[in-house]
């Protein structure tokens, strides 16, 4: 038995070397960077609403049928322009009607006012008393009463016979055209909408910590502050850069948010009333502790980092994202600059592993990032 002891002793010792040589291979590399900060921008995206600087329902405002329809679907009108005509020939008459009435007023005033003339005549020779000469009068007050009626009446047969033809309010767009050649209208009917879209407008909401943001970087000189960029339902951008005009008076309870309008101009009319798109706002970043999205991961929407610590033991960590800007993330908390973590190949990670470090410069990273 003795003689067996020494081999026996080595073969412990070499198998002891050998398990300790594979513990040391089992430690993989992996690359690790630190957070760094940067003064940069970025920006916020805002689903926006798009309504035409003026658009209007243009609505018949007398009955009749519809004679004629003097425009098409998506034509541009001009101001007072003839967009339909009704049947006018009742209001033809109507007005005819007044008129006569007015005329007949009018002569039995003239009577009144010559018998008024004679009565007095009459009165200073003693032939008639006082008492009929205040008959008189009031004869003539009761004529010009009618004949101012019948102006009146006349002006209204007028106003509903130019009625009958529609005109354009303003320069615009014309819409769908519901009612055809023949149709009944009356009034209110729905003929069409115009819509002047040479410029529009966007609404868009946002919460109360960004008004209060935006109010704090404004100031009276500045118009930059107010500038936005409106991105297409398509994802392209708006040529013209649009300017934030006003704010609603007060927040909705229900939203906790305050509705913002930014004018945007529209010359070559690519936008329409009741578009959709997204008001883009520009946004500056200081002293930003940033880090790769990728070496992020999430869990139940939390976001987590693997970091490793002066041993190589790694351990994930939850980290506070505040904004996004491409490929990286601004950390609001949860890290610090000169903390390591895990770059690439968190997937094959675990809590408590060791590992063998490569660092890599963040600044190195986003220069291949930026050619990408």
């Amino acid at each position: 038995m003795k003689k067996f002891g020494f081999p026996l002793l080595v073969l412990g010792a070499i198998l002891l070397s050998c398990s300790e040589q594979q513990e040391e291979v089992k430690k993989e590399v992996y690359p690790v960077t630190s957070p760094i900060y940067i003064d940069s921008s970025t920006y916020v995206d805002y689903v926006a609403d798009i309504s035409a600087v003026q658009n209007v329902e243009i609505r018949a405002k007398a009955q009749g049928y519809l004679e004629k329809v003097l425009v098409d679907e998506g034509q541009f009108v001009k101001k007072d322009q003839l967009l339909f005509q009704i049947n006018n020939r009742e209001y033809l008459g109507a007005l005819a009607q007044k008129s006569a009435a007015l005329k007949i007023a009018q002569a039995e005033a003239k009577s009144v006012e010559l018998e008024l003339e004679n009565t007095k005549k009459l009165v200073e020779k003693n032939v008639v008393s006082k008492t009929e000469l205040e008959f008189a009068k009031n004869n003539v007050l009761a004529a010009k009463g009618k004949v101012e009626q019948a102006q009146a009446e006349e002006t209204q047969a007028k106003q509903m016979l130019s009625y009958t033809d529609i005109r354009a309010p303003f320069d615009g767009v014309i819409n769908r055209l519901p009612q055809k050649i023949g149709s009944l209208v009356t009034d209110g009917t729905l003929l069409t909408t115009l819509s002047q879209n040479e410029s529009v407008f966007a609404y868009f909401d946002v919460s109360e910590k960004e008004y209060l943001d935006f109010m704090s970087r404004l100031t009276k000189e500045s118009r930059k502050e107010r500038e936005v960029q409106l991105v297409l339902a398509n994802g392209k951008l708006h040529k013209q850069i649009g300017t934030i005009e006003t704010m609603d008076g007060e927040f909705d309870s229900r939203t906790g948010n305050l509705s913002f309008r930014a004018r945007f101009e529209n010359p070559d009319k690519l936008l329409r009333h009741g578009s959709s798109g997204k008001i883009r706002i520009e946004k500056d970043l200081k002293h930003a502790l940033i880090i790769p999205q990728k070496a992020t991961f999430e869990i139940q929407d939390r976001t987590f980092v693997f970091v490793v610590d002066k041993d190589g033991k790694v351990s994930m960590r939850q980290v506070e994202i505040k904004t996004r800007i491409p490929h990286l993330y601004v950390v609001a908390s949860g890290l610090k600059s000169n903390e390591k973590i895990i770059y690439e190949g968190i997937q094959s990670l675990s809590e408590g592993m060791e590992i063998e470090e490569e660092f890599i410069s963040l600044r190195k990273i986003m220069f291949e990032l930026s050619k990408n």
